[in-house]
């Protein structure tokens, strides 16, 4: 009779036992930081309990790197990479993990090829946490990062279902201070451009505009949809006037689609800020380089990744941060003076 083959434990067995991915199970193993003394103690019983030993060529090996975190894009527009907006969070992002032992792994899942393997990657736990941007009501990522036991912080809030753990800006009082600035300048007849509505930025951006407008006892029925787009802005802007000529202010609710309302006000003969005073949002270069240069509300871009990445390394090591709102601020120039 063949001698009976025992099987060894592995380090994923020993990880899925104790519910943590593979790398904070090694890390947990070798006593690296940024684990959690109740994390630890899953780890060490699960290893108990199982018999794993740890043989020292993979000790060695453990204790010389550390985990992982995935960024996920849902988009697959190559101009992606060329958006300034996020450029500027992932430098945020990779600047905040540069201080600890987490490397960053970018997955591109717009195709149902990529959003698999972002799922098997989930399911394998040898990640230890994930960041996205704020989804669109329909993305199917939202199923996965649902389903998903590890740790999720989101770039802007959902629009719909309730995220634990977000980092957002106050999208919603910066474009109530757009609004308030345009009014306080004199401007009676304000319309604005909104980005897709099924996004919580642009939601929050556009009742933002209707509170402002509200309580200046003004109507906000001037209102165009585009996709925060240069092109959409111009569009757009295109589209109002057809129906309102005598627009006399606009908030766009991005720079992109702000310099593009300012291409086709000048097309059509109308003078920026004389005629028609144009405020944007985000504050990226092309306000400064916009002819005139725009009055936009700022919001701390690099500041998000950092903080998405802080938090999600906070979770890692195992404490339980609260979500966080980011502060706007407008910045006046020459599109919409004082």
């Amino acid at each position: 009779m063949p001698d009976r083959v025992l099987k060894v434990p592995t380090l994923d067995e020993v990880a899925q036992r104790a519910g943590v991915s593979r790398s904070v199970a090694s890390r947990a193993m070798n006593n690296a930081r940024n684990v959690s003394p109740a994390k630890r103690e899953a780890v060490a019983r699960a290893a108990t309990e199982l018999g794993y030993v740890p043989n020292a060529t993979a000790r060695a090996l453990a204790t010389s790197t550390g985990g992982s975190v995935v960024f996920a894009v849902s988009d697959d527009d190559p101009a992606l990479f060329g958006d300034p907006f996020f450029s500027q969070v992932l430098v945020g992002v990779a600047g905040a993990l540069d201080r600890s032992e987490l490397d960053l792994t970018l997955m591109l899942a717009s195709s149902e090829r990529g959003q698999a393997r972002l799922d098997r990657l989930l399911r394998s736990r040898r990640s230890d946490g994930l960041m996205l941007m704020a989804l669109r009501g329909d993305d199917p990522l939202n199923r996965l990062v649902a389903a998903s036991e590890l740790p999720v912080v989101l770039g802007g809030r959902p629009l719909r279902g309730e995220a634990r753990w977000y980092v957002d800006v106050d999208n919603r009082g910066g474009a109530r201070l757009a609004t308030e600035h345009l009014l306080g300048s004199g401007r009676t007849r304000i319309a604005t451009i909104t980005g897709p509505m099924d996004l919580q930025a642009s939601v929050a951006r556009y009742d933002g505009f209707v509170d402002a407008m509200a309580v200046a006892g003004r109507g906000s029925d001037m209102v165009e949809h585009a996709d925060f787009s240069f092109e959409g802005g111009a569009q757009a802007m295109t589209r109002l006037l057809a129906v309102n000529p005598d627009i006399d202010g606009v908030f766009a609710a991005s720079d992109n689609m702000a310099a593009g309302a300012v291409r086709t006000l000048k097309a059509q003969g109308r003078r920026v800020p004389d005629d028609v005073a144009v405020v944007g949002f985000d504050d990226l270069e092309i306000a400064r380089h916009t002819e005139p240069a725009l009055t936009t509300v700022s919001q701390p871009i690099r500041g998000l990744g950092q903080e998405m990445a802080t938090m999600l390394v906070r979770l890692i090591g195992g404490e339980s941060p609260t979500p966080v709102i980011l502060p706007t601020r407008l910045v006046v120039r020459a599109s919409a003076p004082g």
